[in-house]
């Protein structure tokens, strides 16, 4: 398995994988399946506001294409 973050990728051991995922890296097995570290989880409040952005927008784009 590995572990990337940024530009950066290890190969690592089963025993490595927690201390990797503490540190905020994503461990990548070998079956492709990638595990993200707990920090990375997006908060209720965070994904709430990107789901009204997202429909806002979504709703804006309609209504340029038919406009255009």
């Amino acid at each position: 398995m590995r572990a990337a973050k940024e530009n950066r990728v290890y190969t690592i051991s089963e025993s490595e994988k927690q201390n990797f995922l503490d540190r905020g890296y994503d461990v990548i097995h070998d079956d492709g399946k990638v595990e993200k570290p707990p920090a990375a989880a997006v908060s209720v409040e965070d994904y709430c506001k990107l789901e009204a952005e997202n429909a806002r927008l979504k709703a804006e784009n309609k209504k340029l294409k038919a406009s255009g």
